[in-house]
């Protein structure tokens, strides 16, 4: 089989579905489990990132791709006589900047090509759906566009407060009942919607025992983020824009990226009444907001103001990795200001010093352009226009962490300062820069 399959006439296909879908927004899109065959699926594994963690079959991607057409073959007539199960996944856990664990959930490699699948079509049917300030796991946008949205808001709106929502373990608080009515309001494909359930309810396997699943769709598996995001398109972004919106006297903007979000309002009294409605709103379908990390702050061009009169620092918030605080420009005016947040800072500099020292008796040569990959990584992310200082202070760090676990190897001969600093001028590193310019607006 072609290493692409019939890519093109799948997408073809998916692009008239997304026609249809997007010219009347009532239609329900039936008769597309057809897709996932053999030649498209081919297509869907060559989509696969090579190099990721197999499932619990031990099956990578390389040694699923030995016998590929054979492979997809099989898996096609299992799915045509509806004996295809899912395997439960392979359950791991990834360390979050508060310290705790973040639970993930590892499909096998078959499961991987079926849901790449599934989560294409899911895509061509609802993408024309979605709200505009929903930027998570979505085509052509990103969280730089998602802070850009924000800073947009808070700078040219009138807004002085903001809800800092954190929904309480949502991937893991599903309701697979209203994920499958979410799905039923534009797919009547019974076949699509059976193999969907049977993705939400397969399991995982941790330290060799079967977990079921009852509620939740796992971190860690492909077609989990656009089934977030329409979890949420009903359960959150549609209340807000139809419902919260026009009964509010003044201006009430959300911007989400997947379960992270932010409810910008211009009074207090809406922005407590819409905090209370949130909570019934999304108890409904099984989800509650964290307590300790929900609140309403003043926040806006009087904001420093008004808590210096108060004697207390104006209140900041945390989104998308960044600490979003009040700010004087040089010419005096208010605007958005941004830093990396010290809990992730902290995390990528613990991260770093662990890698560092797992390299440390691996020659230096062999190890240093993974370094400069990861620090270009973090610089193409955090370097925000207003946060030069974070990243500096991270680039600063780093060079010190390096020239420390070169000096830890086990060699007799180590590098002074002057030493690594030629070695430095040598062979660069990259330089902390600012990637995403946002100071664009005339208050600036």
């Amino acid at each position: 089989m072609d290493r692409t399959g019939d890519g093109r006439a799948m997408q073809t296909k998916l692009n008239l579905i997304s026609e249809i879908a997007r010219r009347d927004d009532r239609c329900k899109i039936d008769n597309v489990a057809y897709l996932l065959n053999e030649a498209n699926l081919n297509e869907c594994f060559y989509m696969l990132k090579q190099g990721k963690a197999a499932g619990i079959d031990g099956i990578g991607l390389e040694e699923y791709e030995q016998s590929l057409d054979e492979n997809l073959k099989d898996l096609v007539a299992r799915m045509k006589r509806q004996a295809y199960h899912p395997q439960p996944a392979r359950r791991t856990y990834i360390p979050k900047a508060n310290g705790k664990l973040r639970p993930l959930g590892i499909p096998s490699t078959e499961d991987k090509i079926v849901q790449m699948g599934i989560a294409r079509i899911l895509e061509a049917v609802y993408e024309g759906d979605f709200l505009d300030f929903s930027y998570g796991f979505r085509p052509s946008r990103n969280c730089h566009q998602a802070i850009e949205r924000l800073n947009t808001v808070i700078m040219t709106m009138p807004i002085n407060h903001v809800i800092d929502a954190d929904i309480k373990g949502f991937f893991d608080n599903v309701d697979h009942t209203w994920m499958l009515k979410f799905l039923g309001h534009r797919i009547s494909d019974p076949n699509l919607l059976r193999l969907i359930a049977r993705f939400l309810k397969n399991g995982y396997m941790e330290e060799g025992k079967l977990n079921a699943s009852d509620k939740g769709t796992p971190q860690g598996g492909i077609v989990s983020p656009i089934l977030a995001n329409i979890y949420l398109h009903y359960a959150l972004d549609l209340w807000v824009e139809r419902v919260v919106k026009p009964r509010c006297r003044g201006t009430v903007e959300i911007v989400r990226y997947a379960d992270d979000f932010v409810i910008c309002v211009q009074f207090k009294d809406e922005a407590a009444w819409i905090l209370e409605a949130l909570k019934e709103r999304l108890g409904k379908f099984s989800l509650e907001l964290a307590e300790d990390k929900t609140r309403i702050i003043e926040f806006g061009r009087f904001a420093k103001t008004n808590a210096k009169k108060r004697n207390e620092k104006p209140a900041t918030f945390n989104f998308l990795g960044f600490t979003h605080y009040v700010d004087t420009s040089r010419k005096g005016f208010f605007k958005l200001g941004r830093k990396t947040d010290r809990k992730k800072m902290t995390a990528k500099l613990k991260e770093m010093k662990i890698w560092l020292k797992s390299v440390r008796t691996i020659p230096i040569r062999e190890w240093w352009p993974v370094l400069k990959a990861k620090l270009l990584g973090h610089f193409r992310y955090y370097g925000v226009s207003g946060n030069s200082r974070s990243i500096g202070t991270y680039h600063y760090l780093i060079v010190r962490l390096v020239f420390k676990w070169i000096n830890r190897r086990s060699q007799k001969h180590s590098m002074n300062w002057s030493e690594f600093s030629a070695y430095l001028k040598r062979y660069e590193l990259p330089k902390p820069r600012i990637y995403h310019n946002l100071f664009t607006l005339w208050s600036y």
